[in-house]
């Protein structure tokens, strides 16, 4: 099997699918607090059970993001880490993984920046499976998604609770990899996740889509992310593991071990 993007990505969630093994996708900052402790959490990460791992690319203005991933995006910013050196992190990491997806989220004005066919191009060479553009509509990112998907490169969407049927349909349509439903309005982080509402939408989601739901936004423990996979295909989890880690720095403790351990715990609830 070759493992051009599409393929690593797609393979890793219908293996799930087979083997009734929910998805989880977990989310940190690159560059954040450094990128030699990015990498050592990507491995760290995977070792605990984490089935694909979303890099998101460091923006001074990240608008959908609560203030917890805000911080982080600050942190690597000011750490001088753009989207070359994200592109590089995914390069290092697969000299040892080769089997684990990686998805890049971000903001338009980096890609715009370096341009969508470079982005595109770079992003395939470094060994990156999707990229999820938080500021590239459907509508308005046709072309990139044809282009990126004809290149091995997944372009994953966000639906939301508000998202109407027709703009899930349209959404559908276009997307790659899998679909992330975001179980809350707002930003990242936010808390009073409602189960039994993220159970309704999803449904209607299935209507249009084999592609498999990955659900997050306010998961924060092992038992939420239990009741959220319940009623999809995995969860995603990010403002938790960065909270984990300022906290690791702030206290002095390893980093690495408390996300890892946390992020084991998460794994083993899934798989109960």
């Amino acid at each position: 099997m070759t493992t051009t993007g599409t393929t690593r990505l797609s393979a890793v969630l219908n293996q799930n699918k087979t083997n009734q093994r929910k998805n989880l996708v977990t989310f940190i900052t690159a560059g954040d607090p450094d990128v030699g402790m990015t990498l050592k959490l990507m491995h760290a990460l995977v070792a605990a059970g984490v089935d694909v791992i979303e890099l998101g690319v460091p923006f001074s203005d990240p608008m959908a993001d609560g203030p917890v991933i805000q911080r982080a995006s600050e942190r690597a910013v000011a750490n001088g880490v753009g989207l070359h050196d994200v592109l590089a992190l995914v390069s290092e990491f697969r000299t040892i993984d080769k089997q684990t997806p990686v998805v890049l989220m971000g903001y338009a004005n980096p890609i715009e920046h370096m341009g969508q066919d470079e982005f595109i191009k770079q992003s395939v060479a470094s060994g990156v499976d999707g990229a999820l553009i938080v500021d590239y509509p459907p509508e308005e990112s046709t072309a990139f998604a044809h282009n990126a998907q004809s290149a091995g490169l997944n372009v994953i969407y966000l639906v939301a609770p508000t998202t109407t049927e027709a703009r899930m349909q349209s959404t559908a349509h276009i997307a790659s990899g899998f679909i992330y439903y975001v179980s809350l309005k707002g930003v990242t982080g936010a808390g009073n996740l409602d189960v039994g509402a993220v159970k309704i939408q999803v449904a209607k989601l299935r209507g249009y889509t084999d592609l498999p739901i990955n659900v997050g936004f306010g998961i924060s423990d092992a038992t939420s992310a239990r009741a959220v996979a319940d009623v999809a295909d995995g969860v995603v989890i990010g403002s938790k593991l960065i909270t984990l880690v300022e906290t690791a720095l702030k206290e002095g403790t390893d980093a690495v071990q408390v996300v890892s351990n946390w992020v084991a715990d998460v794994r083993t609830a899934l798989d109960a």
